[in-house]
């Protein structure tokens, strides 16, 4: 199973423009590719850290029609990235408004410092402070 690489996670985003927003200025992700498939009213908009040939990505999916919020359900449960200042990190994301539900401290039965932010859609993303 060595040639297996995982190559990104799907999204589902009411508003491709905030979530890019969102993922490309305040996570500092690249945008990588944005493809319109006109005849399916959707747009699948890929955004990561590295290329997609070396690193996983995420794939924000936006289908054009929907006007309701995407629920989220029980199952997923979050994105992580690593970070190096989490305390100066999440100041710079609530003076833009990013909710923080879980303040940055450590981790319950552990010393790891996280904190949990919401995406305009809701979806949880862990930041873990990397030194």
């Amino acid at each position: 199973m060595s040639e297996f690489r995982l190559l990104h996670t799907m999204l589902r985003v009411l508003d491709l423009e905030k979530s890019l927003d969102f993922y490309t200025r305040l996570l500092g992700m690249k945008l990588l590719r944005r493809n319109d498939f006109e005849g399916g009213r959707f747009t699948l908009a890929f955004v990561g850290y590295g290329e997609e040939s070396d690193t996983a990505v995420l794939e924000l999916t936006h289908n054009w029609d929907q006007k309701e919020p995407y629920e989220i359900g029980t199952a997923y449960g979050h994105i992580a990235l690593g970070v190096p200042d989490i305390y100066a990190t999440c100041e710079s994301f609530a003076a833009d408004g990013v909710k923080i539900p879980r303040p940055p401290g450590p981790m319950k039965h552990g010393s790891t410092v996280i904190a949990f932010i919401e995406d305009p859609d809701g979806y949880k993303v862990e930041l873990i402070e990397r030194k």
